[in-house]
Order: structure tokens, then C-alpha cells, then sequence
């Protein structure tokens, strides 16, 4: 019995390490922009990531071969490019702890796309957190307020959307075409590197700024937060239930709140607070029938219908 809850106990701390790595990351690009433009940094760090993960490959059995293009490049445009791209820009003008909730607004993204591409009818319960979560939206958006960081907040929101999408088309291809999920990360990552750095070249406007927090930022980006983080999703996906991992989609936004808030002094006011946790409430809502379902039948996976959040 003590031998069967080893496994468990790993995954549980691996889920929190893995929390506290893709939360502070926001921290992390946030801070790194007075050296590096936003979507230099994007191709710099996918770059690097892209690197890490295609020696990850063979290290964990797998083969370099890529997997078919059309899921490949539908990932790499709505995820790679799509969402680390947007978020990135939305940190220029927005704060850490704002965007990371307003990306993590995906899940109800997912719902919406869900039901007009996959067919799939929300439950009830779906409907309810995802009306908590527009008001959510609403509040921290705030498009009455034309000023300050609304573009931000567009940005981020649309982040989660293009999150959503690149989940939809991962979903198609576990379904229909049986890819491995490592490998069409890496791969995916790779052709939207090589999007992302022909952006950043027509874009590029100031000098980057080579010094210490800007390489340390790279590494954090490329090693931690990328070939860590997605071993230690494996990892947690191999071990507990999918419903019970998926919880950590809701860790990362909380804690990321917590880290700007302590270390960038961002101080949401009343309406962006109550906004902040309304979708906070509503992602609880919409992962509570899954970790109770997760309970009652701990054995069980179903890994070829998840794509693993990004960080």
C-alpha cells in the first residue's frame, strides 16, 4: 500500500512545483522587457525552448520524427504563436497577475469552441461557471474605462482564446490521428519559433540588452519553465487523474496574483479584484465535477483528450 502512494505523493509535489514555475514565469517575462522587446524575447525564448525539447526527445524514447503538419502547424499558429505571442504583448502595457488570469480564462474559451467544432453539449454546470466567468471578464476588462491597459486586457483575453483553439486542434489530432502529445509539442513549438522570429525580425525596433537578467530569463524560460515543466506534466498526467491535474490550470492564475502583487507592488483595485474572483471561482467550479469524478475512479485517464496548459 505504501509502495502504490509513492507514485501519488510525487505527482502531487511535482504538480506544485510545477505551479510555482509556470506562475512565477509571468514574473519573469514581465520583468525581462526593459531589456529585450516583447516579441524578440517570444522567438528568443520559444528558440531555446525548441532546442531543449528536440534533445528531450530521444532522452525519453521517443522519435525525432514529426508528426503529420496540418495538427503540427494548426498547434504552432494558435498556441505557439497565438497565445505565448499575445500574452507576451499583453505584458507590455499590463500587469503580471492580470494577464496570467485573463489567459487562464481558456477553459471557457475551450467550452465555446467545443460545442461549434467538436459538437460536444456543456453541462449545465459548464454553463453556469462560464456566466461567472464572462462577468469575471467584464470587471477585470473593464471596456468602459477607455484608457490604461484595456488594450492589454484584449490582448490577454485573446491569448486564451487562441489557447482555447490550439486545444481544439490537439484534441482532432489525439482523436483522429493518435499523435504523441511530447511530440507534437516539440514540433509545434518549432515551426512557431520559426513564425515568431520573422515577426520579431520585421518588427524589431530596439537593441536587445545582453546582460545577466536577461540571460537568466532565457534560461528560466527555456529550461525551467519549458523542458522542466512539461516533463513534470507528463509526469502528473501519467500518474494522477486527468481531472485532478487539471486543477493546477487553476493554481497558476492564483499564484501568479500573489507573486506580482509581492514583488511588482500590483495592486488590482475593487472592480479587477472582484473580477479576478469571479474566474477564479468560476475555474473552480468548472474543475470540481472532474477531480470528484477523478475520486471515484482513480485508475483512469483519458490523456488523448487533454492538451496540457501552457506556460
Amino acid at each position: 500500500m505504501r509502495q502504490q502512494n509513492k507514485p501519488i505523493l510525487g505527482a502531487v509535489l511535482a504538480l506544485l512545483v510545477l505551479a510555482l514555475l509556470w506562475s512565477y514565469n509571468w514574473i519573469v517575462t514581465k520583468s525581462v522587457l526593459c531589456y529585450v522587446g516583447a516579441l524578440d524575447f517570444t522567438a528568443l525564448r520559444c528558440a531555446f525552448g525548441s532546442l531543449v525539447l528536440l534533445v528531450l526527445l530521444p532522452l525519453t524514447g521517443r522519435p525525432l520524427k514529426p508528426p503529420p503538419w496540418q495538427p503540427v502547424l494548426w498547434v504552432a499558429l494558435f498556441q505557439t504563436v497565438g497565445m505565448t505571442g499575445l500574452s507576451q504583448l499583453a505584458l507590455i502595457s499590463g500587469g503580471a497577475g492580470k494577464t496570467a488570469v485573463l489567459v487562464y480564462t481558456m477553459p471557457f474559451w475551450v467550452i465555446l469552441l467545443a460545442v461549434l467544432f467538436l459538437g460536444e453539449k456543456p453541462r449545465w454546470s459548464q454553463g453556469i461557471a462560464a456566466a461567472i466567468a464572462a462577468l469575471g471578464l467584464l470587471l477585470v476588462v473593464q471596456p468602459w474605462q477607455w484608457h490604461g491597459s484595456l488594450s492589454s486586457s484584449l490582448l490577454a483575453a485573446a491569448s486564451g482564446a487562441s489557447w482555447a483553439a490550439s486545444t481544439i486542434a490537439a484534441k482532432r489530432a489525439f482523436r483522429h490521428q493518435g499523435v504523441d502529445l511530447l511530440n507534437l509539442v516539440t514540433w509545434q513549438m518549432v515551426a512557431g519559433t520559426v513564425v515568431l522570429s520573422a515577426l520579431a525580425i520585421v518588427t524589431h525596433s530596439t537593441p536587445i540588452v545582453w546582460s545577466w537578467p536577461m540571460l537568466l530569463a532565457l534560461g528560466y524560460n527555456g529550461v525551467l519553465a519549458t523542458a522542466l515543466g512539461w516533463t513534470l506534466w507528463l509526469f502528473i498526467l501519467r500518474t494522477l487523474p486527468t481531472g485532478v491535474a487539471g486543477i493546477s490550470t487553476l493554481m497558476i492564475p492564483v499564484l501568479s496574483v500573489l507573486w506580482a502583487w509581492w514583488l511588482l507592488d500590483e495592486r488590482p483595485n475593487h472592480a479587477e479584484a472582484g473580477g479576478i474572483g469571479l474566474i477564479l471561482l468560476a475555474l473552480a467550479l468548472l474543475a470540481a465535477p472532474s477531480v470528484r469524478a477523478g475520486r471515484q475512479r482513480p485508475g483512469m485517464q483519458d490523456e488523448q483528450d487533454d492538451e496540457p496548459p501552457r506556460s
